[in-house]
């Protein structure tokens, strides 16, 4: 997947546990941990919000976009 979730540098910054995080956000520990190993499809937009305010940055800061590890399929019309 081409989008990377750097949440882990995120907390580190703020120096907060992934439980905290958790609670203060209003995600399961294990939703949680499925963001920070960039195994999530996709995130709400509420929930990116959330993680925002309590980490007290922008949605760039958590989520990249590297075009190298994009998965895309190519068909050629016949």
């Amino acid at each position: 997947m081409g989008i990377i979730v750097n949440l882990d540098i995120c907390m580190a910054r703020r120096k907060i546990s992934s439980g905290e995080l958790a609670d203060r956000v209003g995600i399961t520990p294990a939703n949680l941990s499925i963001l920070k190993n960039n195994k999530a499809k996709a995130i709400r937009f509420s929930t990116l919000e959330a993680l925002c305010n309590v980490l007290d940055c922008q949605p760039g800061d958590i989520l990249e976009y590297d075009a190298g590890k994009m998965k895309i399929v190519i068909r050629e019309e016949e």
